[in-house]
């Protein structure tokens, strides 16, 4: 062996990437069912609570930027001038119970009542944020109206640390657009509640029958119709000018009726008016026959 043999040694070098950073939430909807755990919370709180706190459940995106939250419970908290208390483990045990029924729903951020943002929010704010990690949490603020001076609404808020070293109490709630959304599912359930709402002290029952449903459907469709064809009519007539989004969108839903014999509408209608009836009729038929059987086993 010579020792004057040299050896080279290559270093290869590899760059890491750094992980990706999720998104922050650009848009939030907020489904009924959420809403209205939010205000039975609110409404079953006792007097010294001058607000309620609950977690939010719903899904989010692929890329984290729309979170839609479809449910939510009550958490259990004390706050005072001095303090605040939030019961974690009563937390974590319902979300466990949660998942059971919905797995596909997580945490997405929580809720409270009232307009007020401060020192204690933002200590919440930080709590939730371990749940939701690496996702950021949301927080909803639902406010009812019931404070002096202010509006009933819904906002919406992510939160940004403060400060070279940020403390868990420092934070901004920076505001994100928020819309209240139903589905179809859901609207008559709405119709029902605004109706009771328009006249509380009715004698008279407050649920509809299902003829008389349809008849509401079908004249609030005409009506929808009518607006359009005014507008329509006023764009031609050069009055106001038109919106090009719209006319695409006139044009995409109108478009399968346009093209077809005359006549083809009616005949769409009265097919989709068959496949109503019929459904409600296997409906009540499947409801019948569940109430004959539950009778049965009580006899035997």
């Amino acid at each position: 062996m010579s020792l004057g043999s040299t050896s080279t040694v290559h270093i290869q070098t590899s760059t890491i990437a750094a992980p990706a950073v999720p998104r922050p939430p650009s848009n939030v909807t907020i489904h009924p069912a959420a809403l209205f755990s939010i205000l039975d919370h609110y409404l079953r709180r006792s007097d010294e609570q001058p607000r309620v706190i609950g977690t939010l459940l719903g899904t989010r995106s692929a890329d984290g930027t729309v979170v839609h939250v479809r449910s939510s419970f009550a958490v259990l908290h004390s706050e005072t001038d001095e303090q605040v208390a939030v019961d974690m483990e009563y937390h974590r045990t319902m979300y466990e119970l949660h998942t059971r029924v919905t797995p596909k729903e997580t945490i997405v951020g929580w809720y409270s009542t009232g307009s007020n943002l401060n020192t204690y929010s933002a200590l919440i704010q930080n709590f939730y944020s371990q749940e939701t990690a690496p996702q950021q949490a949301i927080h909803v603020a639902l406010n009812t109206g019931a404070e002096q001076d202010t509006e009933a609404g819904v906002q919406a808020f992510v939160s940004s640390p403060v400060g070279v070293f940020p403390k868990p109490e420092n934070c901004i709630f920076t505001p994100v657009p928020v819309r209240l959304k139903f589905d179809e599912g859901e609207r008559s359930g709405i119709d029902l509640l605004s109706q009771t709402a328009a006249a509380p002290n009715s004698t008279s029952a407050q649920p509809i029958s299902t003829l008389e449903s349809l008849d509401a459907a079908l004249t609030n469709v005409s009506q929808m119709i009518d607006r359009v064809l005014a507008y329509v009519r006023r764009v031609l007539a050069g009055e106001i000018p038109g919106d090009k989004a719209l006319g695409r969108y006139l044009m995409d839903t109108l478009a399968v009726s346009a093209i077809g014999e005359k006549g083809t509408e009616d005949k769409a209608f009265n097919a989709a008016l068959q496949d109503t009836l019929m459904i409600s009729y296997l409906a009540n038929l499947l409801r019948a026959q569940a109430e004959v059987s539950s009778r049965l086993a009580l006899v035997t």
